[in-house]
């Protein structure tokens, strides 16, 4: 199935509200990475969101260009050609977009995207992610109400955020965020609905925050309360009717309880990021590699080594198969599997 159209993108994200069940939206910064998801969603018979960060796509270019658009850009042509070959459902998105980079990133996708439009051919992404929570909320809403304008124009969907994630992703750091920007209240999520619902029949996903931390933490150091999130939609649906109810996305999901990934599914939560577990799922087959064949992947005292264990084609075939196996389970977690719309 090649990549989804605005109609099926919105038909998966109500099956996954209607269902109770959240797709597993992984990070990518390569076609191998683009790979092992592709292969995940398919084994498991779950469509699935695949996403790249700004720092993602700034990896994907290179190290001289550090293209951050271009990146995107490139691991996006990759799997809207790859994911014709498979038979699930895969929508495409960019994740964390601060208020500094929209004129770097995401605009050069829209555009990217009009350019595509233009010619008959869908969106480039499906969604971008407008990340203005370092802003006051009014200001905040301020660019993300004038960017879902052009987003609906495109047939892409928008996803915003109020409050804080705390810990750190892609070079941005909010390890000493005050504890209330870690919780999005009622008000904030009224707020949220008033600003963006002007734009109308526009889509959107919002990521409320609920204790929510970017990396991994022993369990108990990360202090989630799941219950922000039904608070906050049981005020919007109380004030504006069932249809008001948010998409809503988790962020910093690694390393929570299976208990508490369950407990936002029952609250609207349709779309779970998944980073820090899948880049360790997939750099430990590459340490056991060169661990296990230290002598042989180096060229040492003038011996030659061995091609066949230096060979990055190996050590990466281990990765991507430890990183799929990983989205597996983030497949399973988030009880999508063997949920495809089919195609």
């Amino acid at each position: 199935m090649p990549v989804v159209n605005y109609e099926k993108y919105c038909e998966m994200l109500d099956n996954a509200k209607k269902n109770k069940f959240a797709y597993p939206a992984i990070n990518v910064t390569s076609e191998i990475t683009a790979n092992a998801c592709l292969e995940a969603f398919a084994e498991t018979n779950s469509d699935g969101i695949i996403q790249v960060s700004t720092g993602g796509g700034q990896f994907a270019s290179g190290m001289i260009l550090k293209d951050m658009a271009l990146g995107a850009i490139s691991i996006a042509n990759h799997i809207h050609l790859v994911a014709e070959r498979y038979n699930i459902n895969v929508a495409l998105h960019t994740d964390h977009c601060q208020p500094g980079k929209v004129d770097t990133f995401i605009r050069p996708l829209l555009e990217e995207s009009k350019k595509r439009v233009s010619q008959g051919l869908i969106p480039l992404f499906n969604s971008h992610m407008f990340d203005g929570s370092e802003l006051p909320l009014d200001k905040n809403m301020d660019i993300a109400v004038e960017l879902l304008k052009e987003c609906k124009e495109l047939g892409i969907i928008l996803e915003v955020e109020a409050g804080v994630v705390g810990g750190e992703e892609d070079g941005v750091s909010n390890e000493n965020a005050p504890a209330a920007k870690l919780y999005t209240t009622p008000e904030d999520m009224l707020y949220v609905y008033e600003r963006l619902s002007s734009v109308k029949d526009a889509r959107y996903m919002f990521a409320a925050t609920f204790g929510n931390v970017h990396g991994v933490y022993k369990p108990g150091n990360v202090k989630l309360k799941p219950s922000i999130l039904k608070e906050g939609q049981v005020a919007v649906v109380a004030k504006y009717g069932e249809a008001a109810s948010f998409d809503l996305v988790f962020h910093g999901g690694s390393g929570s309880s299976i208990e508490e990934i369950h407990e936002t599914l029952e609250y609207g939560v349709v779309k779970m990021n998944v980073d820090t577990d899948t880049q360790y799922a997939f750099t430990r087959p590459i340490v056991d590699h060169m661990f296990r064949n230290y002598d042989e992947v180096l060229k040492v005292e003038g011996e030659v080594g061995n091609k066949k264990k230096y060979d990055p084609r190996g050590y990466l075939k281990a990765a991507e198969e430890g990183m799929k196996k990983r989205v597996i389970q983030a497949v399973e977690d988030l009880k999508a599997k063997d949920t495809s719309l089919g195609v």
